[in-house]
């Protein structure tokens, strides 16, 4: 197994994980529903793209 020859420093370590960070998620307003979703994704309420329906409503779902 390898092993490093010398000790990282904890500078050397704290900028290596200045880049693990959380990011807020860009949304956009879906524009019938005016509901906010991920963009470039059809739409969990309408299951609308690009305005066209590609997933149909299950109706034995809601039951």
């Amino acid at each position: 197994m390898a092993v490093p020859f010398r000790r990282k420093g904890k500078t050397a370590k704290r900028k290596r994980r200045t880049h693990y960070k959380l990011r807020k998620p860009t949304l956009v307003v879906d524009k019938q529903t005016g509901d906010l979703i991920l963009p470039h994704r059809v739409s969990p309420f309408t299951g609308e793209y690009k305005g066209r329906v590609v997933v149909k409503e299950d109706k034995t779902r809601e039951e």
